[in-house]
């Protein structure tokens, strides 16, 4: 599936592409096939079915539904609920859902050391690890942009480790849908979340434990063995880079651990386009704008 394309103010559709007239079938060939596509009456009806069904069921029609179905994961609780689900679905080798991981070059060594675990826990399961672009370690990253980049520009930080390696990997693994790990109950932006949703770019996106509670999802963990981050004894619920997470406290809410003191909530990933992003997209706009003025000249010499 895919969706990347923005129509109109005025189309009432969520993604589309240019789709042929006439009738076509799943047996001729992929080119003459339209991309599947949601418009907003379909993709809010989506959200009342599947509002209704175990994560397991949300996860079934996922694998059958979207093609381009890979797992975003930072190895949290839900993300870790989701993959066992997953390896105990017995789906046929072509249809695995692939796990892709982040690497920001600052998280925990407790996470990197539960990756490990992970794939000998989930053998079948590939995983697709991005970095920041040019970059391998901490103190590359650091002689590139800075030092405590968070610090002094928190955005460009989410954009050179979070964004930008998301959009290249969604764009090299050809990525349409992803399966997150955001529930309600993690507060926030996050309170009035839909099962199924679609960007602005485009990338759908499934959050199958949108309703779980954290004490469902630590449950099913304890009661499935699945291995987790060894943070979570020591009292973090939210766990993302070291400079950034904190242990919560009782009665805080789940993520309350996360950019405490600041306004922050979300890193990126899932908030709307952000401002550097903005300017990024404004730059190469202007870019072609010059080669296209550039292109007209010379042909006007030329003449």
């Amino acid at each position: 599936m895919s969706s990347r394309s923005s129509p109109g103010p005025d189309v009432d559709v969520i993604s589309v592409r240019e789709i042929e007239s006439g009738y076509v079938s799943g047996s001729g060939s992929e080119s003459s096939l339209p991309d599947i596509y949601f418009t907003k009456p379909h993709l809010a009806f989506l959200n009342r079915q599947l509002q209704f069904l175990e994560p397991q069921e949300i996860l079934r029609w996922c694998i059958t539904s979207l093609p381009g179905l890979y797992q975003t994961t930072a190895f949290g609780l839900t993300g870790l609920v989701t993959l066992d689900m997953l390896s105990k679905m017995k789906i046929p080798r072509p249809q695995l859902v692939d796990l892709v991981f982040l690497d920001t070059l600052h998280h925990f060594p407790e996470t990197l050391a539960l990756i490990d675990r992970i794939r000998s826990h989930y053998p079948l399961v590939s995983l697709h690890i991005y970095k920041p672009d040019g970059v391998d370690t901490a103190d590359e990253f650091a002689r590139q942009h800075g030092e405590k980049l968070w610090e002094t520009n928190d955005e460009l930080y989410d954009w050179v480790a979070k964004v930008e390696p998301a959009q290249r990997a969604y764009r090299e693994l050809q990525v349409a849908a992803v399966l997150t790990g955001r529930r309600r109950s993690q507060g926030g932006k996050r309170g009035d979340l839909d099962v199924i949703e679609v960007d602005e770019a485009g990338l759908i996106k499934v959050n199958p434990l949108a309703n779980w509670s954290f004490s469902q999802v630590q449950d099913y963990i304890k009661q499935n063995n699945v291995p987790y981050n060894e943070l979570l004894d020591r009292g973090y619920k939210s766990i993302g880079d070291w400079h950034s997470t904190q242990p919560t406290k009782a009665g805080e809410d789940e993520r309350a651990g996360r950019w405490k003191g600041q306004p922050k909530t979300e890193c990126g990933i899932h908030n709307p386009r952000s401002k550097f992003a903005q300017y990024l997209q404004e730059q190469e706009a202007k870019k072609q704008e010059e080669a296209l003025h550039r292109a007209l000249d010379g042909l006007e010499v030329s003449s």
